[in-house]
């Protein structure tokens, strides 16, 4: 499980006095321990890890662009290493033609022809990424599909 994987490597990175991947680790399973208070649950399965992983990058990644226009170099760099982190958890991202097909398969399958269809789209299509995929892309895809006819 990928939430066992973290704490070794946490301790790990510990040990090792790695303090970059410490810092990024413990504060990773801090906000796990958020979510299984929130959940009620002993352990998380991956999908919710998955999840909770995705929120820190993207808030690593707001903030170094923030950051950058605030001049601060040195905060960004430190943010982007915990980013780098943060990415060796997640699965391998599938590609774009890869989640296209996806897209024009659900489609196919739902029958969807308006943007008024987009929300189950991007219910289904997510649920067939795993995680995957980035859901913006996902959206972009399933627009463009439906309002340009393209699949």
């Amino acid at each position: 499980m990928l939430e066992e994987k973290i704490k070794t490597d946490y301790v790990t990175a510990l040990k090792a006095k790695e303090t970059l991947k410490s810092s990024a680790l413990s504060f990773l399973r801090s906000q796990l321990k958020y979510v299984m208070i929130e959940k009620r649950v002993e352990k998380l399965e991956d999908p919710d890890v998955i999840t909770v992983i995705k929120k820190q990058i993207k808030q690593r990644q707001e903030s170094i662009e923030q950051f950058k226009q605030g001049g601060r170099q040195d905060l960004a760099d430190k943010e982007q290493g915990e980013l780098q982190v943060l990415k060796s958890y997640l699965p391998e991202e599938l590609s774009v033609e890869r989640v296209q097909a996806l897209v024009a398969e659900a489609i196919r399958e739902t029958g969807a022809v308006t943007m008024k269809d987009m929300g189950a789209l991007m219910k289904i299509i997510a649920a067939k990424t795993g995680g995957r995929a980035d859901n913006k892309m996902i959206s972009e895809l399933v627009k463009q599909s439906l309002s340009g006819g393209k699949v």
